[in-house]
């Protein structure tokens, strides 16, 4: 059998000479770097609902631990409760100093992952699996986000009138912040840190972190 037999076959099946598409989209590196943490946003670009609906649709598409499917997202936005959450929420805990965001770049637009069961590790899996593509869909858009882990869960529920007890909430809008990545050893502080206005994140080596 020829090697190119299954070339020739889609060609007489498809036709040839057919107009290659070209890719069009970011690289997964790309994207990745992209992907910062960002406490300070920029508040003249206001996130629209729609906007959320689709970061939370990627959701769908995901693997899921035993397939439960059990995660749930409510989607806050300026207008709909998002003073809430900016009063029981805390950001920037390794620069107290800071009081981090700056008063005029706090987010607005939140989503908040519930789950229809207990927290366990399944639902733990999960959530890192959703948090991080929401994230980079968000990014693929053109807007920023950060994971925020430190809130009043009991006041954000009640305030929300939320079924489900909240487990982390993922705050989006359009970065104000210059963020860069420096490489460190494991042996090194992993504190991020701020200097010249520049907000820096060290990350343990490639090749450090291959065993």
């Amino acid at each position: 059998m020829a090697d190119n037999y299954l070339e020739k076959r889609y060609e007489e099946v498809f036709g040839a000479g057919r107009t290659k598409v070209k890719r069009i989209g970011h690289p997964l590196d790309d994207l990745l770097l992209r992907n910062r943490s960002c406490r300070g946003y920029n508040k003249a670009y206001v996130v629209k609902r729609q906007e959320l609906e689709r970061i939370v649709g990627v959701c769908s598409k995901l693997p899921s631990a035993r397939n439960q499917q059990v995660l749930r997202y409510k989607l806050v936005t300026r207008d709909t409760g998002a003073d809430i959450i900016l009063r029981n929420i805390k950001l920037g805990a390794a620069l107290p100093e800071l009081n981090l965001p700056f008063p005029g770049t706090e987010p607005e637009a939140f989503i908040i992952v519930c789950s229809t069961v207990p927290e366990n590790k399944m639902v733990d899996i999960d959530m890192g699996i959703a948090i991080q593509s929401m994230l980079l869909k968000a990014v693929e858009m053109g807007l920023n986000g950060i994971v925020i882990g430190a809130f009043n869960k009991q006041q954000v529920q009640a305030g929300l009138s939320l079924p489900y007890e909240p487990l982390i909430i993922v705050a989006i809008g359009k970065g104000a912040e210059r963020i860069a990545l420096t490489t460190i050893t494991p042996e090194q502080s992993h504190a991020y840190y701020r200097e010249g206005g520049v907000h820096y994140v060290p990350k343990v080596a490639t090749k450090d972190l291959i065993i």
